[in-house]
């Protein structure tokens, strides 16, 4: 392989092992156990998220809506949960209505013909209208059940429960994406619908399957969050849709260039956490992280222009 080649495909990854070794040196307590574990609880939201919108790119489709279809599941959660419902079953629902969005995203893109950009900005709007309307803009918070607590919350050993989930969920990802049968398909799809179509692939279902994972992922975070801050508020995953696209971008630019790829997208998503809370310990304003941000997606976009334009237009 020459020197080119491994600086394409594993040049952000070098750069990411660089940045951390400089904040060991530079950022005080960077490298102290009870931080590093911070910052892959941090990840864990970010990376499943990622990882959601990243099934969606693969089948060249956006998904602009999950943040706040996330937040919205985790809103009827903390109701659910309030009004004495079993938290496994308010856990349960909370996946279901994140799925139900993807299946929707899915069929508007697929039989309506509605370019993914605009039906899951409307989606992302109607779920973030439903949240503000339920709640009336304050949070559900409560003492609730331990052991729902625990899933966000609770350690194995040293470990974060939280982070082994995560790592579960991105290996199954991985996994299914490079390894299975389903994943080759979706993969196909995103490459050349044409082609996949003429080979016997449903491309159809395909594109509604991928915008359906990234609806799941977006119902599990959503779990997620409301256990760790024990309570549900109707922009707690706003935030994330940002960082989510940014994360998957910047894993585009790894290990398989120009192409979404679970692998590059979290550690995408360990990146931008590690670089926030570096940029904490070192001082630097809040607003420096916006213009990282910023940085990190338009150099990735310059990358992964073509793609990215095919997912957000394409009829």
């Amino acid at each position: 392989m020459t020197t080119r080649r491994i600086i394409e495909r594993y040049g952000t990854f070098l750069a990411g092992i660089a940045l951390f070794i400089y904040l060991m040196m530079f950022a005080e307590n960077f490298a102290s156990v009870p931080n590093l574990l911070n910052i892959l609880k941090q990840v864990s939201f970010l990376a499943i998220l990622s990882i959601g919108f990243t099934f969606a790119l693969i089948t060249s489709e956006l998904d602009l809506s999950f943040a706040h279809v996330c937040s919205f599941a985790g809103v009827i959660i903390g109701m659910l949960i309030s009004d004495g419902v079993a938290w496994q079953l308010a856990a349960v629902v909370g996946i279901c209505i994140g799925v139900a969005a993807g299946i929707a995203n899915g069929l508007l893109v697929t039989y309506l013909k509605v370019p993914s950009l605009i039906a899951t900005l409307g989606m992302s709007s109607v779920a973030n209208g439903l949240a503000f309307m339920i709640t009336g803009g304050v949070a559900f918070v409560g003492r609730w059940d331990p052991n729902f607590l625990f899933i966000a919350r609770g350690k194995i050993g040293a470990v974060p429960l939280l982070v082994i989930l995560m790592l579960i969920v991105v290996v199954i990802a991985f996994v299914f994406s490079t390894q299975s049968k389903a994943g080759v398909h979706l993969q196909s799809t995103g490459e050349n619908e044409e082609a996949a179509r003429r080979s016997g692939i449903n491309t159809r279902r395909c594109k509604i399957f991928g915008l359906t994972l990234s609806g799941a992922a977006a119902g599990i975070t959503a779990v997620l969050l409301v256990s760790n801050l024990s309570s549900a508020a109707p922009q707690m995953g706003g935030d994330f849709l940002l960082l989510g696209i940014a994360a998957t971008l910047l894993g585009m630019t790894m290990f398989t260039p120009a192409k979404p790829n679970i692998l590059g997208s979290f550690v995408g998503a360990l990146i931008i956490v590690m670089l926030s809370n570096g940029l904490v310990l070192l001082g630097a304003q809040y607003y420096v992280q916006d213009i990282m941000l910023g940085i990190i997606i338009i150099a990735s976009v310059a990358v992964s222009a073509s793609v990215l334009k095919q997912a957000a237009f394409s009829l």
